[in-house]
Formats: C-alpha cells, structure tokens, sequence
C-alpha cells in the first residue's frame, strides 16, 4: 500500500466509522434497544469501539498527509472531527 493510498484510507475511514455509530445510537434510540438494562448492552460497547478505533487511524491519517497542500488535509480533518461530533452529539443530548 502507498503512502497515497494509505492516506486516502485512513482519511475516509473514521468518517464512515462515525456514521457507523450515530446509526447506530440512532437505530437503539428509536427501536429502545436495552433501555431497561441495569449495566452498559452490546450497543454501548460497538459505539465505544468505533469511536475509539477512529483516534490512531486519525494519526495514520495526519502522519501520511502531504501538508505542502494544506487545504486538502485541514478539509478532511475537519470533515473526520465534524463526523465524530455528530456522533457524540445524540448521547451528550441524551445523556445515554
């Protein structure tokens, strides 16, 4: 795999992963999944991973970019820290 490549990768996964995540807060949000459980479900520990699994993947991301042309890693950062917070915002909102 090419620096390039490996770039391009590591720049579009952790947005995926973000949308992987609201989905699914979305998903357990309206069908009610493990609403009545005393201890964290299933759905609390896949959330937690892929938010967690997004932070090397990032640095993969910031170590490979080609910061001669800034705009272009600076657009995806942000693009990558915009998907997180998407992804965080129903549980802070919720206070899941």
């Amino acid at each position: 795999m090419t620096r390039s490549s490996l770039n391009r990768f590591s720049g579009r996964l952790p947005v995926v992963m973000s949308l992987l995540a609201f989905a699914l807060v979305a998903i357990a949000l309206i069908a009610g999944w493990e609403r009545h459980e005393k201890d964290e479900g299933a759905v609390a520990h896949i959330f937690q991973l892929l938010v967690a699994a997004q932070a090397p993947i990032i640095l993969v991301f910031l170590t490979t970019a080609d910061w001669r042309e800034f705009p272009r890693p600076a657009r995806i950062l942000a693009l990558q820290l915009g998907a997180l917070a998407l992804a965080l915002a129903p549980v802070a909102i919720f206070r899941l």
